[in-house]
């Protein structure tokens, strides 16, 4: 199967698992890229990750980095169309039935369902970054204290981000 292909594949399963957005299915996107097909290393995909997160736009903007380190252009399109579309149709598809029971018990039963299981994977998502950017101690350390600035202060993020870069920047971290 070529390259492509298999691209086209891992993320439209992906897009259909990904409640919350894209960030929910990171730990499953780097298994997928990283251990299955071996496309590039962890540390590779977490940068590709950071990139994505740094830059302005939609979360998703992995996805399409990851298309391109491993096949380019055409990569990128591949994988952006197939994270994108069998969600999409999805959404179209099921829309009407979801407004049409909007006061059934189900839906509500659901929905409450759903709710922890996208906490869930987005703190998998938190947890598997960390584990492949923590290099050593000093970057530990980094991540601990941004991570506890952003739970106990009120600190604007951009600040704390720009702290955590600065010592990271300087050697502190990595």
């Amino acid at each position: 199967m070529s390259t492509l292909a298999e691209l086209a594949m891992v993320y439209a399963q992906l897009s259909l698992l990904a409640f919350g957005g894209a960030n929910a299915v990171i730990p499953e996107m780097q298994r997928q890229v990283v251990d299955v097909h071996h496309w590039m290393s962890a540390h590779e995909f977490a940068s590709l990750y950071a990139l994505a997160q740094a830059a302005p736009g939609p979360n998703m903007m992995v996805v399409s980095l990851v298309g391109w380190r491993v096949a380019g252009f055409w990569g990128a399109l591949v994988t952006t169309g197939a994270v994108a579309a069998p969600s999409s149709v999805l959404t179209l598809l099921v829309t009407g039935v979801w407004y049409r029971f909007k006061d059934a018990p189900w839906r509500k039963a659901l929905q409450a369902g759903l709710q922890p299981v996208t906490a869930g994977l987005i703190m998998a998502s938190a947890a598997l970054l960390i584990h492949s950017t923590t290099v050593d101690w000093s970057a530990a350390a980094v991540t601990v204290v941004t991570a506890c600035m952003f739970i106990f202060t009120k600190l604007n993020p951009m600040l704390i981000l720009g702290a955590a870069a600065f010592a990271g920047a300087i050697g502190l971290a990595g």
